[in-house]
């Protein structure tokens, strides 16, 4: 017991000079030092539609952060310090992750010495309602208990490296992006400011396909994409999705959530014809779409 204990100590001690405190107002959480040259990772909703925000280390040094951009889908932001000696957090490999593998969730909420609580794996992609009701996919759930101000802290492995950034606590399970996510959005973040998505104009939610329909419709997978809803004089629109219909591929490529789908709206497919297959009626049909840009949550 000694030895875990000294381990897990000494893991926290590693960890901890890359963990700050993030405050935007009334709003406080945690962040988590990407780079040396001053470049912050925290949780979008700790910082809103603000143009600028708080970090302090543990050192008790505070800093005022510029916001260089945001992503409301995966609850993603990103801050620029004038710092010195910042050190950054190695990144883990989150596509390895196994369930029951152990973890410590990191924060630093109050500007003083980080504080930790560890867990396991409980689901390696996991789905929940995230901020502003945005479905977040393939998420990290660990049982690792999340107080107030863990969003934007690290969840790390047992080397240290960064696997999630901690975004939430629903049913008494810690929540997670991946770090694959994090690294993704922060290079746009980086070289645009914001993320450029193509966009077709719908509501939708994952749901189970029934086997008996999927079988009929020779679909292999057990789940797919409800349209909830379709914006008038969007691509979809005109591509002619109606209400209750069922996305089943995009490109050609399977669509088992919204998660999928929204992955596939790369700002590649701006302005390019793209099939869309669907289970309308219980008939697979296939129409072509053509998605428009979608504007940024962070645009004037």
């Amino acid at each position: 017991m000694k030895s875990l204990s000294d381990a897990t100590a000494e893991l926290v001690g590693k960890v901890a000079s890359s963990v700050v405190s993030v405050s935007c107002g009334m709003r406080r959480g945690s962040g988590v030092v990407w780079s040396s040259d001053g470049y912050i990772v925290t949780c979008s909703h700790i910082i809103g539609r603000n143009a600028g925000a708080k970090v302090g280390s543990n050192e008790g040094i505070s800093y005022d952060a510029k916001v260089v951009g945001y992503d409301l889908y995966s609850d993603v932001a990103l801050l620029k310090i004038e710092g010195e000696a910042l050190r950054p957090i190695e990144l883990g490999e989150p596509e390895k992750l196994k369930t029951g593998q152990f973890v410590l969730a990191l924060a630093n909420p109050f500007n003083r010495k980080p504080s930790a609580t560890s867990g396991i794996i409980t689901n390696t992609a996991g789905s929940i309602r995230g901020f502003a009701g945005i479905s977040m996919e393939n998420v990290i759930v660990t049982d690792a208990q999340l107080n107030p101000g863990y969003s934007g802290g690290p969840l790390i492995d047992v080397s240290g490296k960064l696997i999630g950034l901690n975004a939430a606590c629903a049913m008494s399970r810690g929540i997670a992006v991946p770090a694959s996510i994090v690294k993704n959005i922060v290079g746009q973040l980086m070289n645009e400011g914001k993320i450029k998505r193509a966009y077709l104009g719908i509501v939708s939610e994952t749901i189970l396909l029934p086997m008996e329909i999927a079988s009929q419709a020779l679909i292999d997978q057990n789940s797919a994409v409800l349209v909830l809803s379709v914006e008038k004089n969007s691509a979809a629109k005109k591509a002619g999705l109606m209400l209750g219909d069922i996305i089943v591929r995009f490109d050609g490529k399977s669509v088992a959530n919204v998660y999928d789908l929204v992955k596939r709206l790369t700002s590649e497919k701006i302005g390019k014809e793209t099939k869309l297959t669907l289970l309308r009626e219980e008939q697979l049909i296939e129409l072509t779409v053509t998605p428009s840009v979608a504007k940024a949550e962070n645009d004037d």
